[in-house]
């Protein structure tokens, strides 16, 4: 019986090993795919270094920067450009750069507001008014997003501020996303403050200082790709590969038994660190409810594509990181990054990269890459007037990869825990429980760790 083995090889998983490897404790690694890391993958083409899932990471949140210095990689870490960071957002067909100062769509700063033509006058009026509204007098249940925001702020901030931001985030609609799991933060000011720009503007003032010269994004110099190759290493001493699906999973006397390639392995530990849709095709014979609950969180699919030219070609200018388009504007791209502009050393010099990102757009997995770079490349066109030909285009598509953190879901996130609480030996990490950057999947892979190695 080995003593821990973990489903998934993403990142989750790969912390999980490579905590408990720091702790002295093998693990059996459980990985359909050929390849490690999950959405993370890496791949330099004619000197330009393309990402085909998440190109950095929140500097706000420490796990990932704490595993990337543990593995002695401090040096590779870079910063995204933000003396250059300006992002546009398409309205009635013209880009307007969103005001500076914004927090998501808090506003920070009068000027920028008052002058923007993102929003209209009622809509910047009301903006202004929110900084006069009382805390509630009695708790709130859980809200989504759109209700939330527009109760503080109106429709229209909603449509052309958060929609867009959130879009790229979380791949879904703030109709359905939990206020409580998505802007938790946000929810703690309402109670404190009433009013969200009250609340940002006194929050910001407390952590000004730590904060001061941190960049908004950060990511490594030879990409997030480099990142899974180090961790890997790290974590083979007191890591076994064991490649197959995982079946199904029964408790056995002392711990679990996973079914893989049609033979079992024994283990006193199990981390599921796959989607919590696999984990529910898992469980069934352990725990139907548990099952059935982490069944019930949706995911959305995504697809990003990314397009290099020639910059002798190339007649925009790219000031900027790039764009937004709101659902209310959209035909197939949710956004742009223009990628020269938001990091260094990603691009050859003589190189223009331009990444779109297609959201939870079913018809995208399916259709040929001819077509969506056809597609693709006739939004460019009518946006920002790019009329070159791409030298190359690089399409990844991700099934069912964003997990939804739809209104209840904390208390869904409770009932699991509950369940799991007469489970002991049994773990979730990854994606859909608590955060879906890589810190938190880092974060939730070591969490488990732990958990293994408390008495």
């Amino acid at each position: 019986m080995t003593p821990v083995a973990i489903v998934g090889g993403g990142i989750s998983g790969l912390s999980a090993a490579y905590y408990l490897g720091c702790a002295g404790i093998p693990s059996t690694l459980i990985e359909r795919q050929t390849r490690l890391g999950g959405v993370i993958r890496t791949e330099t083409v004619d000197g330009c270094l393309l990402e085909a899932g998440p190109d950095s990471f929140l500097s706000a949140k420490p796990w990932a920067l704490e595993l990337i210095r543990e593995l002695g990689l401090a040096s590779e870490v870079i910063g995204s450009n933000d003396h250059l960071r300006k992002t546009y957002v398409l309205k009635h067909g013209r880009l307007r750069p969103l005001p500076d100062g914004l927090m998501l769509m808090v506003p920070t700063k009068i000027l920028p507001l008052l002058t923007t033509r993102l929003l209209s006058w009622p809509t910047k009026l009301r903006m202004a008014r929110e900084w006069f509204r009382r805390p509630p007098s009695a708790p709130t249940s859980d809200r989504s997003v759109a209700q939330f925001l527009s109760e503080h702020y109106g429709t229209e901030a909603v449509d052309y501020l958060a929609e867009p931001l959130l879009a790229g985030v979380y791949g879904g609609s703030p109709e359905w996303l939990s206020v409580a799991s998505v802007l938790p933060r946000f929810l703690e000011l309402e109670t404190k403050y009433g009013s969200l720009t009250r609340g940002v503007l006194a929050a910001r003032r407390r952590v000004a200082a730590e904060a001061r010269g941190l960049p908004l994004f950060q990511t490594l110099r030879r990409g997030l790709g480099h990142l899974v190759e180090v961790l890997d290493a790290a974590s083979q001493p007191a890591r076994e590969d064991l490649r197959g699906a995982a079946e199904t999973v029964e408790r056995v006397e002392g711990g679990y038994r996973v079914r893989v390639n049609g033979a079992w392995l024994e283990a006193q530990h199990l981390i599921l660190a796959c989607p919590a849709y696999e984990a529910a095709a898992l469980l069934p014979g352990v725990d139907l409810e548990l099952a059935d609950l982490l069944l019930s969180i949706p995911y959305t699919s995504s697809v990003t594509i990314s397009l290099a030219y020639d910059k002798g070609s190339f007649s925009h200018s790219l000031n900027g990181f790039g764009l937004l388009i709101p659902r209310r504007e959209r035909r197939r791209l949710v956004a742009c990054t223009w990628v020269n502009t938001k990091f260094s050393h990603r691009v050859a010099p003589d190189r223009v990269v331009l990444r779109g990102f297609l959201g939870d757009d079913e018809a995208a997995l399916r259709e040929s890459d001819e077509s969506l770079v056809a597609a693709v490349r006739e939004e460019l066109r009518g946006l920002m007037g790019i009329a070159a030909v791409p030298l190359f285009a690089r399409i990844a598509r991700w099934p069912r990869s964003m997990a939804q953190y739809t209104v209840g879901h904390q208390d869904r996130l409770a009932r699991i825990r509950a369940r799991l609480a007469n489970l002991p030996g049994l773990h979730l990490a990854g994606n859909a429980y608590s955060g879906i950057g890589i810190p938190d999947c880092i974060r939730t892979g070591k969490l488990a760790a732990q958990t293994v190695l408390l008495p």
